[in-house]
This record gives structure tokens, sequence and C-alpha cells, in this order.
């Protein structure tokens, strides 16, 4: 198989590699990615700092044309790109192309946003002294991202960075570097010039550590483990460093005695076992009151046994295979954790076979959970949720706020009352009313609260906030 190479100083190199499996098809070998090494991440730094100075200061129709052409070729190649997606992560082909999709739509408007930078002009508060407010680039940016949206995410970071006139080095989750390589692909033929764009597929361990030890970045973003994310910080403070972290959730999908139960149980099995559970956003908290409880736990069954779980690429399949055999593990053992705990398994919780060997696994559903199972408290990361029974809204409330997360969180009702003050009472950064808690517009801003994130928002306007910084600028008349 060709060998697909990491990107440094605007040449491919790479010499040895592993293979990337599809996860639905484990006799399916979708390529060979180079691996890089620590070296390989500090020479993809050093070209990134010496292609800054002529980068930054680039012209912003030259930043709106590469990504602009990086988006519509992205979009034409939506069915293929989708395609790949599904064959390395897992995700369904249709969930797969939406991915892409919404990709496209974020390069393209980040190269709009390249044609509206703006500052301040000011009054100084001294006579005949004028007061200009610019934004500037940061520097250098590290980009590390996870497996789950291995398209959208590298896209939602990649694409302010090259707006707003940084230079990126960009190391992608070891389990799919096939979006990753594909999508520098497009914006090295885009026209980004040399060194502006570096791509290390590598360990964690060894292309991540190199980088968080380098003085030269400037900044860097991270989406993945909480874990992970603290010791991103630490190594951040070391160096005073800007840094961003997207991390964990446990988000709670709270379903009122008044909800409408249609809706209330198609947004709660899209937002907990859709992506096959595999979302920062996924509701794995279904925190429902009591006269509503039974009738919910009965629909939400039936629907659950109406899903399809098999090959990402065959039609009509709704949840595709876990990621890999290790966060399999990570499920099955999280569903034996629960049953001794003593919640009850109502529906799943079983590896299963199809035509392909992969790494299927049941949508999964416990019922007379309490809040303080693990299976409440920690994020499992797969097609499993727990309801937890309330009296009423403030107890529902009460539960839904009392997590050590505050990514995304959800309720059903029909009442504008409720609503309103969940909206306002929520300690979430994203709420959704009458919707899937997963699912949100590239727009607009995306981050949580507490333990699941930390800086500045991303995406849309407020990804200005993490990748540049201000200058005041004054002038005497």
């Amino acid at each position: 198989m060709t060998l697909h190479q990491n990107l440094i100083a605007g040449e491919w190199v790479g010499s040895d590699g592993v293979e990337n499996i599809n996860p639905s098809n484990t006799n399916d070998v979708i390529g060979v990615y180079a691996r890089a090494g620590a070296e390989d991440a500090k020479r993809a730094i050093a070209a990134a700092k010496a292609a800054f100075p002529a980068w930054s200061r680039s012209g912003i129709l030259e930043r709106h044309a590469i990504l602009k052409k990086t988006a519509d070729e992205i979009l034409a190649r939506k069915d293929e790109l989708g395609r790949l997606l599904a064959r390395e992560e897992g995700k369904t082909l249709p969930e797969a192309i939406g991915e892409t999709i919404r990709a496209g739509q974020i390069f393209d408007f980040f190269a709009g946003e390249a044609l509206r930078l703006a500052g301040e002009v000011l009054p100084s508060v001294r006579p005949n002294i004028g007061v200009e407010i610019t934004r500037e680039a940061v520097g250098v940016v590290g980009i590390i991202t996870p497996w789950n949206f291995p398209i959208a995410i590298p896209a939602w970071k990649i694409a302010p960075a090259l707006c707003y006139g940084n230079t990126v080095v960009f190391k992608p989750a070891e389990l799919v570097p096939g979006c990753a390589h594909a999508i520098v692909d497009i914006l090295h033929r885009a026209g980004l010039p040399k060194g502006v764009l570096n791509l290390v597929m590598g360990k964690g361990s060894v292309v991540g550590q190199a980088m968080l030890g380098s003085p030269d970045l400037a900044a860097i973003t991270f989406t993945g483990s909480t874990g992970t994310g603290k010791r991103v910080a630490a190594a951040s403070i070391e160096h005073n460093r800007k840094f961003q972290l997207e991390m964990g959730g446990k988000n709670p999908m709270v379903v009122l005695d008044d909800a409408d139960l249609t809706v209330a149980v198609e947004a709660a099995a899209n937002s907990g076992f859709f992506s096959t559970g595999q979302r920062c956003t996924a509701s794995s908290r279904l925190i429902v009151t009591e006269g509503i409880h039974d009738k919910f736990v009965a629909a939400l069954t039936e629907k659950l046994k109406t899903l399809v779980v098999d090959d990402a690429l065959k039609a009509g399949t709704h949840i595709g295979p876990v990621v890999d055999q290790s966060q399999l593990s990570t499920d099955t053992d999280y569903i034996g954790i629960g049953r001794q705990e003593g919640a009850k398994l109502a529906f799943g919780g079983e590896t299963i076979s199809r035509d392909t060997p992969g790494f299927y696994l049941q949508p999964t559903l416990f019922t007379e959970a309490t809040n303080q199972m693990r299976i409440s408290r920690e994020e499992i990361f797969g097609p499993v949720a727990a309801v937890i029974r309330v009296k009423d809204y403030d107890e529902a409330l009460s539960v839904a706020n009392d997590t050590p997360f505050g990514l995304s969180a959800g309720i059903a009702t029909t009442s504008l009352k409720h609503a309103t003050h969940f909206k306002r009472n929520s300690e979430a950064g994203m709420v959704m009313v009458n919707l899937p808690t997963a699912g949100v517009d590239f727009h607009v801003p995306f981050g949580g609260r507490k333990a699941s994130s930390f800086g500045s928002r991303e995406q849309g306007r407020y990804a200005a906030e993490f990748f540049t910084v201000v200058k005041t600028a004054y002038t005497l008349a």
C-alpha cells in the first residue's frame, strides 16, 4: 500500500508507518500512515515558526482564497471523504457525510471571516491622541484532535488558526489519520506556503509530548480526555503558553411529565446512542420525572429494539461499531460496573457479531440508576445510558447540575416556564430544549463549563478570542 506521509515544511516525509483498520471490518486495511517521532515534531514546529512572520502579514484575500478553495473541494468530495470517515471511525455513512459537509461549511465560514477582520478606533481621554484596537495572530499554534470527529474538529481548529494568520502544527488522533491526511492534502494543494501547516501523525506520548515541551508553541488547542487535558494545561503554564481545552462530558437529558413522549424519546435515542454514543455531547444521564418515567422507559426500549447495529457503510445501519477493541472493553467494563452497582439492565449490554469482524455493541439502557453510581458520574464514551428517576422539576435540575462536567444539557418539556428556567439555571455551556444534546451549528460558539472546558469558546466569531491577541496602539495627532 502507498504510505501516506507527514507534511513538514511543505514536504511529504516519513518512511515507515502503521495500518489504519476499519472498526466495521477488521480485515479491511484503509491505508498505511506514517508515524512521526519527537524529532519530526520539533522540525514541524521550527518550520511553522519560520513561516509565521510572512503568513501573519499575508493579505486577507490570499487567506480567503485558500480557505474558500479548501471548502469547495471538501464539499465537492463529501461522499468520498464521508466514506473514508465511516471506514476509519465507524460512524454511519449518513452521519459521516454530514460531518464532512460541516467541515466544508466551517472552512467556508472562516474564508468569509478572513475578509471581515476588524478592529476599533476610539478617542483617548487625553486631547489630540487616537487609539486603535486591533487583533493579531498568536504565533505557532499546536492542534491536537480526538478520533470521534476526525474531520469536523480539525476543521474548526485549523480554519480559524489560518484565517487569523497563525501557523499550525497538527497532531490528529492515532486511530483516524486518514481524514487528517486528506484535509491537510487539500489545504496544501490549495496554495498554503511551506511551513504554514504541518501534519505530524503519531503517538501522543511521543509527538504530543514533544509539542507540549516546546517553548516555540505560542498556543495549543486540545480536544480529548480530561486527564490529558490537565497535562496540556500544566505544560502550557510552564511555558506561559495560551491554551484551550475541550474535554469530557456527562450530559443530562431531563424529561418532565408534560413532555411530548415522542419528542423526548427521539431526543434521548439520538443523544445517547447515535454515533455509537461516542460524542462528548452525548446524553448518558436520562433524568426522568415520576409521572412519565415508566412510559418513557417502555417507549425508549421499544425504540432501541428498532435500531440496527451493523457495518457503518451498510444502508439502513443506525449505529456503527465502537471505534476499537480498547474502547469496546471500556464500554463492557462499565456495563459490568453498572450491574454491580445495582442498576437494572433494561436493554442491550451484549457484544454482537455481524457479517464482518468488528467492534459491535448493542445500545445499552440502564434503569433504576442513581446519580451517585459510577455509570452516572464517569464518562463512558459508548452507547450506554442510565435512567435516573426523580420526583419533579426541581429535583431534576439539581441532579442535572450535580456533575463535575458541564458541556451540554437538554430538557424535554412543553412548559415555557420550565424551559426558560432550565436554560437560565443549567450549569452547562450549551442547552437544548426538545432537541438532542448532541448536534450544534458551525457558526455559533461551542464549549462547556467546569471540567468539560477551559478557555475561550470554539467556532464562529468567538474563535477569534483564542486565535488572536489584542493590541492597543496610541498615536499623537
